[in-house]
């Protein structure tokens, strides 16, 4: 598989290739919307899939089940290696295991992110629900899905606050590391997305569509 470089041999340069763990969880979804924007999404399953990729996708799902295949898979070593020096985004379970702490889970998380999270603290899949959000590095509201989502309890002095509904902070940022409560993938609505790659990755995008229809609401995180 080719890196992001390009062709040694002088060829026309690749797609850049960001990654999207791919153990269980929403990434189809994620990949999808990676490439609307012109990149080429990469399923990340085994330590050999980080190598060549500019950045790396953590998506919602179940994340005592995640932490549990990071360790039989062997990529939690790896996987905390390049979250500490490459740019990585995680949404709902993605925001838990990248976190400092979080209750009720089979192992220690990844600690990249100075944030503590409570998982599933808006109630059951039922209770799941939509709101416009405030997110400022976007230029303005975006309409959030949260299914069965986690709450940032505590953000360390070094966390920029991203995204808030109402008071309440759902999406934040320490350097290269980006944390959502929410699911942008679900929404059809782009910029989040473009904004990890361009502004926090710092990627080249070629020109494309930035919104489109909002898609259905699916999965769940926790």
């Amino acid at each position: 598989m080719p890196n992001a470089a390009g062709d040694p041999r002088g060829g026309p340069a690749r797609r850049v290739r960001v990654g999207i763990l791919s153990l269980q969880g929403d990434f189809e979804r994620h990949g999808r919307s990676i490439e609307t924007l012109g990149v080429e999404p990469v399923r990340v399953t085994m330590p050999a899939d980080l190598e060549g990729i500019a950045a790396l996708v953590l998506p919602g799902g179940e994340s005592t089940t995640m932490l549990r295949l990071l360790a039989s898979t062997g990529l939690r070593e790896p996987l905390e290696s390049f979250a500490r020096s490459r740019p990585v985004l995680g949404t709902c379970a993605g925001l838990i295991l990248l976190g400092s702490g979080a209750e009720g889970l089979p192992g220690p998380t990844l600690g990249v992110l100075d944030v503590t999270v409570e998982r599933n603290a808006y109630g059951r899949q039922i209770d799941s629900f939509a709101a416009e959000i405030d997110a400022p590095a976007v230029g303005g509201t975006f309409h959030g899905v949260f299914i069965r989502a986690p709450r940032i309890r505590r953000v360390g002095a070094a966390v920029e606050v991203i995204a808030r509904r109402g008071e309440e902070p759902v999406g934040v940022r320490q350097g290269r590391v980006v944390g959502l409560c929410f699911h942008p993938e679900l929404t059809g609505d782009l910029r989040l997305h473009r904004w990890f790659l361009a502004e926090v990755a710092g990627l080249e995008l070629p020109a494309g569509p930035v919104t489109g229809s909002r898609g259905a609401v699916a999965g769940e995180s926790r």
